[in-house]
């Protein structure tokens, strides 16, 4: 694929990982809990259920692009206005209060994964990325499925980086994250660089 639409795949990924919803939550939550090193697990099965949705749509998508490239010129148009969606939203609404338990039980490993493999599976903005945003830049012309694998291992290891961060400094500065003021800011950034994303899409040829 060309480095044009990996390096807009990369940025656009980064904002949307960067951005308070469920999945980084419930790291944060993981980390505040049990500690930095234990969300890893949280962070893992989230990316398991990543994983699943990578093959759905490398299976799925692969015919439709062989039998009519221009079927997909629609999702182009859908996934920019999620991006827009997402950027008003996180410029206006309101951020969801993140709760701290003050069990000291440490939850096992398997569960932890096992949380973020349900959480994320029935995420709704997940499903959308993945139907919507993904398959705009995959180029007909090109092998679909080598595509998707790159795809795949970038958003893979940008997604992973971005939780474990979170999930560091949630871990070493438990008070710091619970502050409403810097959720805010976080959301307002957030919100400004997914509407620049969402033009972004929109002005693809």
């Amino acid at each position: 694929m060309n480095w044009h639409s990996w390096w807009l795949f990369v940025i656009t990924g980064l904002v949307l990982d960067f951005t308070p919803g469920p999945a980084v939550l419930y790291v944060l939550s993981s980390a505040l809990r049990e500690g930095s090193r234990r969300s890893v697990m949280a962070a893992l099965g989230i990316l398991s259920a990543n994983a699943f949705y990578f093959a759905l749509s490398a299976l799925g998508i692969g015919a439709v692009l062989l039998a009519s490239p221009n079927a997909f010129i629609w999702v182009k148009w859908l996934g920019a206005a999620y991006l827009l969606y997402l950027g008003v939203t996180s410029l206006t609404g309101h951020r969801e209060v993140l709760t701290v338990s003050a069990s000291k039980a440490s939850a096992p490993l398997l569960k932890l994964w096992s949380g973020g493999v349900i959480l994320q599976l029935s995420n709704p903005k997940a499903i959308v990325f993945f139907t919507a945003i993904v398959p705009q830049f995959v180029d007909p012309g090109r092998p679909v499925k080598m595509q998707m694998a790159i795809l795949g291992i970038t958003s893979t290891v940008c997604e992973f980086a971005v939780l474990s961060l979170y999930g560091a400094l949630a871990g070493r500065a438990a008070q710091w994250a619970r502050e409403p003021r810097y959720a805010l800011w976080t959301n307002r950034a957030a919100g400004v660089l997914l509407i620049l994303a969402g033009i972004g899409i929109a002005s693809i040829r």
